[in-house]
């Protein structure tokens, strides 16, 4: 169980903050009922839902918020008037009253924050998909293995009544033997939705360009690539890292799944041609416990919809999942026959957020709450990084053309 409060601060930035250290400090012990205060890094989209929801969470407060553009200070501020506002998110870690740090900054940029975050002696909550290659992963376990933090990572699925109903009813008493998972995302919007419009503001007058690309190949200062960033692989894992992430961390949880042994993708960009990740693709996982979990997706169709429609596939019967709906249907019942198959939602959520507020607002109470008993939280660390790597290995066998593998001694995609 997590008993330690400890604190180090990392005076470097980019790759020298991210040097491990087992030397920590005590920080703020917090008892049962005390205000958890924390603070946002990535004011974003995602950045401000997570803000609002933890607003909203009992016995918190905001204490402040860091972002390379100030424009998303100011309406940080909306929400908080009070909070302390920052371009430098190491001025934020300063801050020794901070209990827990949000992260919600860019794929690439993850392990650059989350590691100084827990130096600094912050429990986080991560945004998915928590690490962007093998190298930060293994930076992120590092710093976390040696640190006693609360980490809580943002697949809010696994908070939900979906996860609940799922668990009860993939047991082996009904399901038999799995051996297959069919998973789908599917929208048909023009760059699945993601394309946002550039502000005039969004210049070096007021982007912190350097801060943005990190570790990233450096150019010159591109507002296109700041804001629409989802669409370049400096950045982005495109909808593998965005939403596949979702599907995999839920069943992997239910199941009780491990990192793929084999993982083969493909993909094309049929239909967005300012974007380089692909709008098509479909993705073949070969699990050690000897079943075949596959994802697809694209954003020229909609028939399967986004909000779940995912397939565990047993022996003895079939566990089915749309959105919060989740139920059983026993072998032999023919698929066009399914009648109490629930159909699906209608809801249009947020496409790069919560496809659940509700979802979100119990994943985050489940997160302060942590941050008081000190418990694992219901998307623990080595939930995020197993989704990580699956998703990290999809991605290396698209690009590289072949099937790649897990190397579990070195973590390491081969």
């Amino acid at each position: 169980m997590l008993n330690r409060r400890k604190f180090i601060h990392s005076v470097g930035g980019g790759a020298a903050a991210l040097v491990g250290s087992s030397f920590f400090t005590p920080a703020r012990v917090l008892g049962a009922n005390d205000r958890v205060r924390f603070a946002l890094i990535g004011a974003g989209g995602r950045g401000l839902d997570i803000f609002k929801a933890a607003i909203h969470a009992p016995n918190t407060q905001a204490v402040a918020v860091a972002d390379v553009y100030s424009r998303r200070l100011d309406e940080a501020k909306q929400f908080a008037s009070a909070i302390q506002t920052y371009t430098d998110y190491r001025r934020l870690l300063d801050d020794k009253s901070i209990d827990a740090v949000l992260i919600a900054t860019p794929q690439h940029l993850h392990a650059l924050h989350f590691v100084p975050a827990i130096q600094a002696g912050k429990d986080v909550y991560q945004e998915k998909t928590m690490a962007f290659n093998p190298d930060h992963a293994r930076r992120m376990r590092r710093a976390f293995e040696e640190s006693n933090r609360v980490v809580q990572i943002g697949v809010q699925s696994v908070s939900g009544k979906a996860f609940q109903r799922a668990h009860a009813l993939a047991t082996p008493d009904r399901m038999g033997t799995i051996t297959a998972i069919h998973t789908h995302h599917y929208r048909n919007k023009p760059y699945g939705g993601w394309r946002r419009s550039i502000s005039p503001d969004c210049n070096l007058d007021h982007v912190d360009w350097k801060a943005f690309e990190g570790e990233a190949a450096p150019h010159d200062f591109n507002a296109e690539r700041f804001i629409n960033w989802r669409f370049f692989w400096d950045y982005s894992g495109g909808n593998v890292f965005e939403n596949m992430v979702h599907q995999v961390a839920f069943w992997y949880k239910v199941l009780g799944l491990s990192v793929p042994l084999r993982v083969t993708m493909t993909g094309y960009n049929y239909l967005s041609p300012d974007m380089e990740v692909p709008d098509t693709m479909d993705v073949s996982m070969d699990q050690p416990e000897h079943l075949c979990f596959t994802w697809n997706s694209a954003f020229g169709n909609d028939y399967y919809g986004e909000d779940g429609n995912d397939l565990a596939l047993g022996n003895k019967g079939t566990v089915i999942r749309v959105s919060d709906n989740v139920t059983f249907l026993s072998q032999g019942t023919h698929s066009a026959n399914k009648s109490d198959t629930p159909a699906r939602t209608g809801l249009e959520p947020d496409i790069v957020g919560s496809s659940d507020d509700a979802d979100t607002a119990r994943h985050m109470r489940n997160f302060f709450d942590c941050v008081r008993s000190r418990k694992e939280p219901d998307c623990p660390f080595e939930l995020g990084y197993k989704s990580a790597i699956a998703c990290q290995m999809a991605i290396a066998s698209l690009r590289q053309g072949r099937t790649v593998q897990w190397a579990p001694q070195d973590q390491e995609i081969v």
